[in-house]
């Protein structure tokens, strides 16, 4: 009888190991067996459970916007009503998190967007990843610009915080870099909404 719990666990071991793969032998040069080794199980159980290096890989990305989802939410729901504001701010901040500053993670993020542009299942995960973002600046820009000022911002954050990650993600110096992008995408809001008029309420 298998045991509960064993098939998720095995799972997560072999995305962390991709991961892992993927930051010292780069995408092109992570294959099955290098996946399988690094996480100490045999090559079959990655077709197994996930039909292959394509499916390993897709599970990946969804795992890091899982991540980015649950960053969020580990913030927001922390039994308090949060002002728009005070929720725009906190969108930025999940964003930098120290796993998404981990060196695994800016390299896998990073060879991702590069394979995404060739291929279709990869970009389609991209997208969704960068409406999600979108998504929740628009819905916390607008109770404070209204609709049309809204989406602008929106756009315009989102680009900043997309900027900001990759410049520090490609740095000498990616520790206080991104530290520094995260207080500069939150003074860009803060000016963003100075300049509407609109009064942050803490």
């Amino acid at each position: 009888m298998p045991i509960v719990g064993v098939q998720e666990i095995r799972k997560k071991q072999l995305i962390d190991a991709t991961l892992a793969s993927v930051a010292e032998y780069g995408l092109h040069n992570t294959t099955i067996n290098s996946i399988s080794r690094l996480a100490g199980m045999s090559s079959g159980i990655i077709s197994h459970y996930f039909g292959g290096k394509q499916g390993l890989m897709e599970a990946t990305v969804r795992r890091l916007l899982e991540e980015l989802k649950l960053a969020l939410l580990r913030k927001i729901d922390g039994g308090e009503q949060h002002s728009p504001h005070q929720r725009l701010m906190l969108i930025v901040e999940a964003n930098f998190t120290e796993f998404q500053r981990s060196q695994p993670t800016i390299k896998f993020w990073l060879s991702f967007w590069a394979q995404a542009m060739h291929d279709p299942a990869l970009a389609r995960l991209q997208h969704i990843n960068s409406r999600r973002l979108y998504s929740n600046l628009l819905y916390s820009f607008r109770p404070l610009l209204g609709n049309e000022a809204a989406t602008r911002a929106a756009q315009q954050t989102a680009a900043m915080i997309d900027g900001f990650w990759l410049r520090s993600a490609l740095s000498t110096d990616p520790s206080a870099d991104f530290a520094q992008a995260e207080c500069l995408c939150k003074s860009f809001i803060e000016q963003l909404l100075n300049s509407h008029g609109a009064k942050a309420c803490h």
